[in-house]
């Protein structure tokens, strides 16, 4: 389908997520929040796509809301905005919960809802030069929805600071703190040639197990450990039944 804020790429077991408004530095409203949703959908229904990388064209992966839309939001009724917050709500659990694992590549800033755009995918990549902040405290509002994430994904202990304060910090600052996976030195080439070699070995793995392990990544947070074990052996017996487990066991033990 075509996008209007997007630009969609696939090739190399991949399909890439381009925001496409870099005179805007990729900024959000909600015409690109519907969009993404939308792309990811097409994204996991397409078999030639074994990962999602969402990347931003231009000197920004995401500077936050667009300016023009803050302005709109000021006359927004209270249903409005909870429609409004639940569609951000919900492009946000479409990319966290994704069948196949999605990336994050980010040079320049990601600040505000695009720092939870980074936040909610599966694997970070990021040059020395990337910038992450939950920014909106420091214009009186909140990274409600982000937060739900952030928790999850990172201590306390620093989710509290980020988001009390609305710091700006480095790429590898925010490897530090456990929201950048790696970071990578050099520019644009660099950072595609290291995603590429992320993609690779996802892109030969079974795909049945890969969305698997992702779903299990993702129910286990939290679980209790009676629960988690109980769950674990379900889905371990679960696995050995599928098509992809027995074939992978065939083709192991005709090597033997």
């Amino acid at each position: 389908m075509a996008y209007s804020r997007l630009e969609l790429e696939i090739g190399g077991g991949a399909g890439t997520i381009w925001l496409n408004r870099p005179d805007k530095r990729n900024a959000l409203d909600r015409t690109m929040v519907e969009e993404l949703r939308e792309a990811i959908v097409q994204l996991e229904a397409d078999p030639n796509v074994r990962a999602i990388i969402l990347a931003g064209r231009g000197s920004a992966f995401c500077a936050g809301a667009d300016l023009d839309y803050l302005r709109r939001m000021a006359e927004f009724t209270v249903l409005d905005n909870m429609e409004d917050s639940a569609a951000l709500a919900a492009t946000l659990r479409a990319i966290h919960d994704a069948g196949k694992p999605t990336i994050a590549r980010v040079h320049g800033p990601a600040l505000a809802g695009g720092c939870g755009l980074a936040t909610v995918c599966d694997i970070v990549v990021a040059t020395e030069g990337a910038k992450f902040g939950y920014t909106e405290v420091q214009i009186g509002f909140i990274p409600a929805i982000v937060m739900a994430f952030l928790v999850r994904r990172v201590s306390q202990i620093q989710a509290r600071e980020l988001v009390l304060s609305g710091i700006v910090i480095d790429a590898r600052q925010a490897h530090a703190r456990g929201l950048v996976t790696t970071v990578v030195e050099g520019g644009a080439e660099e950072l595609d040639a290291h995603i590429a070699r992320i993609v690779e070995p996802i892109a030969r793995a079974s795909a049945s197990a890969v969305t698997l392990t992702k779903q299990m990544l993702t129910a286990l947070d939290g679980m209790p450990l009676d629960s988690a074990l109980d769950y674990a052996a379900r889905m371990n017996a679960l696995t050995r039944m599928t098509p992809d487990c027995q074939a992978g066991i065939a083709r192991f033990l005709n090597k033997t």
